[in-house]
């Protein structure tokens, strides 16, 4: 750095500012002590000791020393103190022990307490002033006892940074006061003080008139500041950071769910120390049960643990000190099937088998019947879920239980079998093949029978039914011949306008049995759901109606009646007509009833009658007009061919028969001459 007093501002300064310098000095070097004492107990307390102060204290040069030797040694010492400079940042200063004086180790030694001292290898002096010829200084020097310190150096380490870490070297000027011609070796700076920008010091020749000269030495660099109560502030914020961020993810302290402590644990980890909790809890069966152990997780035991651990965490947040503390239920369940494999496992001898109910067709009776079940005994499940319930909600992972008997119903009830047996006999009762509501082709109770398989299934607490396709088809193969038929056709009578008077022939329509390939295994499908009714597709036939348009003809003249259909003649019969005091009405009739037998003649009805007759048992009687008719006579006539009778037409019995069956109810019949 550059001097801020050069030898001509030496000269020029007075014998006033000498003594105001040099008081300066001791004002300096007073508060520098104080300082350091403070500086020292702090240190003391903190139990760390950071540095070691070192007082430099330099006696006067003798005055017989010329101005070129203090040229020499001012020139001498400014390397030093740039040397120096450059040490400065690492905190320590090095003094050479050649030129040390017995007074400065002295002063050194009453300023600071021994046990504050740091070791020599440590705290070494700031600052080396190295005089120019050391015999001469020695021989020329005043005795250091008579020599007051100019100033003195304090180096600041680690404690001045933690006391002050803000602090600034302060700058002192020291004013050395000789004898002329004497030389002054310059005091060190004092770490401790104030910030200032360089140290005085005197390293010029005193002039001959005892004035005082000035120099400004480099300033010590500003020690490194400590930042421990930074990093510990920071780790204090992190850590208060951490604890707000975990509230807010962490279930209350003291929240228990079903016993299990869950504070301070995540919804996740709740919910597997609940889990692992429920899975460890054992069960252990006193008395019949000799003491039979089986754990939670071997019983199915099972608890929703992820919703009860969110809700725990919903209603118990760790964030909110009211919810602390708080304790919640669970409802345990117990899987029977795991636990009655659990228990039987471990405590046999409580168990014994239940018996299913049975079934079997009965060939006597052409039905199925049926046996009752009988019930088992085991451990009731009910009461271990109890127990592990009770265990679980106390907080305990062992608990004792007597067990207690209940029974064990059978895979197979009796009722399901006799609801069993009630649908099968159901299905011998319809079995079949049916065409529309027509059982066609009926199935044979004990046939059916041997068609089924009817097997337990205890797993569904039922009965499955099965059936053989390949006995199924025998009877799909003679379906054809049982089902086909052809179709009847039908006739019915029309007088000559289209009218139909009376059905000859109903006719009936033809059936046939199509593809029979998929038959088998249907039915077998339809009989497995209990249904024994086969629907049989079939092609119907349809029948053909004829009509026939039917008349007779009455020739008097000729004396024969003539039958005809659809105009063609059927049939030509010889008749005997009416005589001429009982003619037979000639004109257009139609055919108005018919009677089997009859007694013809009012003498048969009325003995008293004047001029008539009586004619028994006359059959065949188709009426055409009042009191007029077509009759057999063959019972009281002899020939046929002319008039003879009463007015009737009558016929031979065959040929009246015929009439009475060929015609109906409005056949037209024309009688003429």
């Amino acid at each position: 750095m550059t001097n801020l007093a050069t030898e001509s501002q030496a000269g020029k300064a007075s014998g006033d500012d000498a003594v105001q310098a040099e008081q300066a000095v001791e004002d300096e070097q007073s508060a520098a002590a104080d300082n350091t004492e403070s500086n020292a107990v702090n240190e003391t307390d903190a139990e760390a000791p950071a540095d070691a102060e070192t007082a430099d204290s330099v006696a006067p040069a003798d005055a017989d020393d010329s101005p070129a030797d203090d040229a020499d040694a001012e020139s001498a010492s400014e390397p030093e103190a740039e040397d120096e400079a450059e040490e400065a940042p690492e905190g320590e200063a090095e003094l050479d022990e050649s030129s040390e004086p017995a007074a400065a180790e002295d002063d050194a030694s009453a300023d600071e307490p021994a046990d504050e001292a740091e070791p020599a290898d440590e705290a070494e002096p700031a600052d080396e002033a190295e005089p120019v010829d050391e015999a001469a200084a020695a021989e020329d020097a005043e005795p250091a006892v008579a020599a007051e310190p100019e100033a003195s150096v304090t180096t600041d380490t680690d404690a001045d940074a933690d006391a002050d870490a803000d602090a600034e070297t302060i700058a002192v000027a020291t004013t050395v006061l000789a004898p002329a011609g004497a030389t002054a070796l310059a005091p060190t700076a004092d770490l401790s003080a104030e910030p200032a920008t360089a140290v005085a010091t005197a390293t010029q020749t005193a002039p001959a008139d005892g004035s005082p000269t000035f120099a400004w030495a480099p300033a010590e660099p500003k020690p490194k500041k400590k930042r421990t109560a930074i990093w510990v502030g920071a780790a204090a914020g992190v850590a208060v950071i951490g604890l707000v961020v975990s509230s807010l993810v962490l279930i209350a302290p003291g929240t228990t769910v079903a016993g299990v402590p869950v504070g301070w644990l995540t919804p996740g980890a709740a919910a597997d120390a609940i889990e692992q909790r429920l899975a460890e809890t054992t069960v252990v069966l006193t008395g019949a049960g000799e003491d039979a152990e089986v754990t939670g997780a071997e019983l199915g035991a099972a608890v929703d643990a992820k919703a009860l651990a969110d809700a725990a965490f919903a209603q118990h947040p760790m964030w909110n000190p009211t919810a602390w503390f708080a304790a919640t239920d669970a409802e345990i369940e117990l899987d029977p099937a795991a636990a009655t494999a659990a228990l039987r496992e471990v405590a046999p001898q409580l168990y014994t088998d239940p018996t299913d109910a049975t079934l079997a067709f009965d060939a006597a009776t052409a039905s199925y019947v049926s046996t009752a079940a009988v019930a088992g005994a085991g451990i009731d499940v009910a009461a271990v879920q109890g127990a592990i319930q009770a265990a679980f909600e106390a907080g305990e992972t062992r608990v004792q239980l007597d067990p207690v008997s209940s029974e064990v119903p059978a895979d197979i009830s009796t009722e399901t079998a006799d609801a069993t047996v009630a649908q099968l006999n159901g299905m011998l009762d319809t079995a079949g093949f049916y065409v529309g509501e027509e059982r066609t082709v009926p199935i044979d109770r004990a046939t059916l029978a041997g068609w089924l398989t009817v097997a337990p299934d205890p797993e569904n607490a039922a009965y499955d039914i099965t059936a053989d396709k390949a006995a199924i088809q025998a009877a799909v193969d003679g379906l054809p011949a049982a089902v086909n038929r052809p179709a009847e056709n039908g006739a019915v009578i029309t007088n000559s306008a289209g009218k139909v008077l009376r059905e000859e022939a109903p006719g009936i329509s033809g059936r046939e049995v199509g593809d029979t390939s998929n038959f088998a295994s249907d039915f077998a499908t339809q009989l497995a759901t209990g249904n024994a009714v086969f629907e049989t597709p079939v092609t119907e036939v349809a029948p053909v109606v004829s009509t026939f348009a039917r008349t007779v003809e009455v020739d008097l003249s000729s004396q024969t009646a003539t039958l005809f259909e659809n105009g063609n003649v059927v049939a030509s019969y010889t008749i005997s007509s009416g005589l001429s005091g009982t003619p037979t009405p000639t004109g257009h009739f139609t055919v108005n009833a018919f009677t089997r037998v009859q007694d013809m003649g009012a003498l048969c009805y009325n003995p008293a009658a004047v001029n008539s007759y009586c004619t028994k048992d006359v059959p065949w009687i188709t009426w055409f007009a009042p009191d007029i008719a077509f009759h057999g006579a063959s019972n009281f006539r002899s020939r046929l061919g002319f008039p003879q009778s009463h007015g009737c037409v009558n016929m031979w019995n065959d040929d009246a028969k015929f009439v009475y069956d060929w015609t109906a109810r409005g056949t037209e019949v024309w009688v003429h001459a």
